[in-house]
């Protein structure tokens, strides 16, 4: 079991990798082991943890305090994560003797919550005013719903280094009219929300799924989607 710091309370999670299992650290938990090796040239190195585990490999930018750079055998306290790729990194490295600063508490963005509210008002007033079928209103709702699900899914296993939804699956599902849910999960649970160019893609597809559902305000369009309900 890892050595940990000695004022949290632990209970690690077990996650398999390309070099076998390594325990990733639940919010709380934190890891305690020497920089036993760092290449100060490239940036990165090695933490060797107290308990014997195999090396963790750190790079500068998990460094907490910004101002001091490692030059190797130094003590460190840090976080267990995983990349994409289910490799095992550190972060949130604090040097032994040093307070692990607090995170300020993330604002969520009011006016991606306000552009989900003002769609799907809109689009319940299309609905009411019998311009558009009762069941595309439940499709939003539903699309929006298992999206977020998928959104949330998705951080849980960026967390403890399990299999990761595929972006293409999550951009599939805010092109059908997730995007909503996508959008709100973002904004809420602060994932996907500032990598590109994923970013770029969401809300290229967020569009597309605008303009398709202006078109079905068309004669064509509106013909298209009695023939589609009509056949299911």
């Amino acid at each position: 079991m890892p050595d940990r710091a000695s004022t949290h309370s632990y209970s690690g999670r077990t996650t398999r990798t390309s070099g076998g299992q390594r325990r990733l650290s639940p919010a709380g938990t934190r890891y305690k082991g020497k920089i036993t090796t760092w290449k100060d040239d490239q940036g990165f190195g090695f933490i060797t943890p107290t308990s014997g585990d195999a090396s963790v490999f750190v790079h500068i930018k998990a460094f907490e305090k910004k101002g001091r750079r490692p030059v190797g055998n130094e003590i460190v306290t840090y976080d267990l994560a995983a990349d994409a790729r289910g490799r095992i990194r550190a972060e949130r490295v604090v040097f032994a003797g040093d307070q692990l600063p607090l995170r300020a508490p993330q604002k969520v963005s009011r006016l991606a919550l306000a552009v989900v509210g003002l769609f799907f008002v809109m689009l319940a007033a299309t609905v009411f005013s019998r311009m558009l079928p009762l069941v595309l209103l439940g499709f939003y709702l539903g699309a929006s719903a298992v999206t977020f699900l998928l959104y949330g899914l998705d951080k849980s296993a960026a967390r403890l280094g399990r299999w990761r939804t595929q972006e293409s699956t999550l951009h599939f599902f805010g092109l059908i009219g997730g995007w909503p849910g996508a959008l709100v999960a973002q904004t809420v649970l602060r994932h996907k929300s500032r990598k590109q160019p994923f970013k770029t893609v969401f809300w290229i597809t967020a569009v597309l799924n605008c303009g398709a559902l202006a078109w079905l305000y068309s004669p064509r369009g509106s013909e298209a989607l009695r023939a589609l309900l009509d056949a299911t």
